[in-house]
C-alpha cells in the first residue's frame, strides 16, 4: 500500500467538492431522526444547484453562492473578508483555524478549515455562523448562534454531517 501525503490542499475546491450527484446528509441539533439531505442536481451557468435551493460555485477566489464567499483564500488562520449581501446587510468572515482535524458522525477528517461569519441583526444582536469545511468532503458542521452585545452567545441551531457520497470517492 502506498502511503499518501497528508498535507492539506491549497485548492479551495477541495473543501467543497461540487459535482452533480454529490450528496450530504446532516443531523439537525444532534438528532438522528431530524436530518437534512443536500444533493447536487445540476450545473448551470457555472453554478451547481442543489435540492435545497442552494447555488454554489468555486472560482479563483473561493467557494461562493450568488451573494457571498463562504470560504476564501488564502486558507490561513486570521484571513478575513467582507460580503455585502444587501443594502442593509454586511457579513464579516474570518478563518478561525486552518489545517486542523475535525470530527462529525460521518467520520474524522485530518484537514479542516473553521470559518466564522458575523452579521449584525440590530444594536443588541449579531448572528454568528460557524462553518467547518473538511478537505475532500465539504461542509461538515454549521453552528448558528445569536450573540448579545454583552458577549453572551445563545445557540440557535446546528447541523453536523452524518453521511456523504461523492461521485469520485465511492464513499
Amino acid at each position: 500500500m502506498v502511503e499518501q501525503e497528508t498535507r492539506p490542499s491549497d485548492s479551495l475546491a477541495a473543501y467543497y467538492p461540487l459535482a452533480v450527484g454529490n450528496r450530504w446528509t446532516y443531523r439537525v441539533n444532534g438528532r438522528a431522526d431530524r436530518t437534512v439531505d443536500v444533493e447536487v442536481l445540476k450545473e448551470e451557468d457555472g453554478y451547481f444547484h442543489d435540492n435545497q435551493g442552494g447555488q454554489l460555485s468555486v472560482d479563483g477566489f473561493g467557494v461562493r453562492d450568488r451573494k457571498r464567499y463562504l470560504l476564501r483564500g488564502p486558507l490561513t488562520q486570521g484571513n478575513q473578508w467582507t460580503n455585502v449581501v444587501s443594502v442593509s446587510s454586511t457579513e464579516r468572515y474570518r478563518i478561525l483555524q486552518a489545517g486542523v482535524p475535525c470530527e462529525a458522525p460521518a467520520g474524522s477528517f485530518p484537514h479542516c478549515v473553521r470559518v466564522e461569519a458575523r452579521n449584525r441583526v440590530d444594536g443588541e444582536t449579531t448572528l454568528v455562523n460557524a462553518l467547518t469545511f473538511a478537505e475532500g468532503v465539504g461542509l461538515v458542521r454549521i453552528e448558528v448562534s445569536a450573540e448579545k452585545s454583552n458577549g453572551e452567545r445563545l445557540p440557535q441551531t446546528w447541523l453536523e454531517l452524518a453521511s456523504y457520497k461523492l461521485q469520485d470517492s465511492g464513499r
